[in-house]
């Protein structure tokens, strides 16, 4: 390969470079990184909720059938 030719070929794999860095740190908008974290957050709030809502059955079932044998 020729000197200009090797020089082009830095050029495309900067640009390219360039390009997967935008993608991963958004550059001004979310990037991969961030939409990532907002996907992670998003499943611990939801795996919390999901807790939330079975204890509250739990507690609505047996506080049912306390009564229910109370009378």
């Amino acid at each position: 390969m020729t000197e200009p030719t090797l020089e082009r070929h830095f050029e495309v794999i900067h640009d390219k470079l360039d390009r997967l860095d935008e993608a991963i740190r958004g550059n001004g908008k979310p990037g991969i990184l961030i939409r990532l974290d907002r996907l992670e957050q998003d499943a611990k709030r939801q795996g919390k909720l999901v807790w939330l809502i079975v204890g509250a059955t739990v507690v609505a079932a047996v506080s049912t059938l306390v009564q229910w044998i109370a009378g």
